[in-house]
């Protein structure tokens, strides 16, 4: 497949709502199909339809996927959205498959917008233990013949990590249409498009923009038809990102592979570090050999790294204990390590599993670290100071 080579070239912030056509035959060429994806600057006509800027982010988005097409839009659920939506028929009786250890807010969507407001039929696929079955997802296949599969490479926040290929395979012998949340993993590490799935997504908030100043969501693809219904459903419900977060977003985008490259390796070694703590129980990260699924990740992107996120379990003598211990360490390093309710910056930032998740993961002394790209060994020092610390 031939590669879009992202552009270097700034051009400038278009913040026009509408843009000047110069003449009648003009309008009429700009209106004949104002859904598909054009770039002549002369057949813009409405910024909620297509923007000069978004265009620009979107081409340098197709060059890190290396497909045919990337939308923005303006989070990471409004993607998810969008590439949901265009499915959707009136009247369906189809199934739809969706993994359970997918995000929570696409979790609340899915109950919330597809099943209470929309009537569809949706069935969940549960891991079997600590993985996913391959065996027990053929099985689902059969019995529900679902048109949608959707799923995310490495779950959150228990990093799961999928055998995905051979997920997408699976369903495609089935004949369903493959979804994939690959926000955790990032191009850097997999490609689904290059393996048979139809849309890829990402919470574009997180590591491809990188510092915590950027919402946005991007699916990309490379059937034309789902282009064409993904834009003409971006354009009726209003999901366009802005022309200013476009055009710093175009900015970012330079940095993303520097960036993620040094994530990905500052976790590897806190990783490993963390895992031979005496006051740490458990460190749940697919690149540590004892983790049930690393087999899977190493498989999956060929040992490129294994993800910027790492939770682990604060060793405690009680589930009171190690709630008081999960509260101390985080209180020992807000000031080095903030607690943000978000990953995938540049800095390092933690979250508690228990009070965010509750009863599906009521873990009182774990905690997901997103690593970002400061000094490793100043990160390290800050850790065992908490720990030293930590009684």
């Amino acid at each position: 497949m031939k590669t879009n080579k992202p552009k270097t070239t700034l051009i400038p912030v278009y913040r026009n709502t509408a843009f000047h056509l110069v003449d009648i035959p003009t309008m009429k060429k700009a209106f004949s199909d104002e859904v598909e994806y054009k770039r002549d600057p002369e057949l813009y006509i409405y910024s909620r339809y297509r923007n000069p800027n978004v265009a620009q982010a979107e081409t340098m988005l197709m060059g890190i996927e290396d497909c045919k097409w990337s939308i923005l839009t303006q989070s990471g659920l409004s993607a998810i959205d969008t590439a949901l939506s265009i499915f959707q028929e009136k009247g369906s009786s189809e199934n739809w498959l969706f993994f359970s250890e997918i995000y929570g807010g696409t979790n609340q969507y899915i109950d919330s917008v597809l099943v209470n407001r929309r009537g569809l039929n949706i069935h969940r696929f549960l891991p079997d233990g600590d993985a996913y079955s391959i065996e027990k997802f053929e099985q689902l296949l059969k019995s529900t013949k679902p048109k949608v599969v959707f799923f995310e490479a490495i779950s959150n926040p228990m990093l799961i990590a999928l055998d995905a290929n051979d997920f997408i395979k699976k369903a495609k012998q089935y004949g369903a249409y493959v979804i994939v949340d690959n926000t955790f993993a990032t191009p850097y590490l997999w490609k689904p498009l290059q393996n048979g799935a139809d849309i890829v997504i990402h919470s574009v908030t997180k590591y491809l923009a990188g510092h915590g100043t950027i919402s946005a969501g991007v699916l990309s693809g490379n059937d034309k038809s789902i282009e064409k219904s993904a834009l003409e459903y971006r354009k009726l419900v209003g999901h366009m990102l802005s022309p200013d977060d476009a055009a710093r977003l175009c900015e970012q985008l330079k940095t993303y592979e520097l960036r993620v490259e040094k994530q990905f390796k500052n976790a590897f070694v806190l990783a490993y570090f963390l895992n031979g703590h005496h006051k740490v129980e458990r460190v749940l990260y697919p690149g540590i050999e004892s983790h049930p699924t690393h087999f899977n990740a190493f498989k999956l992107f060929n040992g490129k790294g294994y993800g910027a996120i790492i939770t682990f379990d604060l060793a405690g003598s009680s589930f009171e204990d190690k709630q008081r211990k999960c509260s101390k360490f985080i209180e020992l390093l807000i000031h080095e390590i903030p607690l943000i309710p978000t990953l995938g910056d540049t800095e390092t930032t933690l979250m508690p599993i228990e009070p965010v998740w509750g009863d599906k993961f009521p873990y009182p002394g774990m905690i997901r670290l997103s690593v970002g790209v400061e000094n490793v060994n100043k990160l390290t020092d800050i850790i065992i100071k908490a720990f030293d610390n930590l009684d």
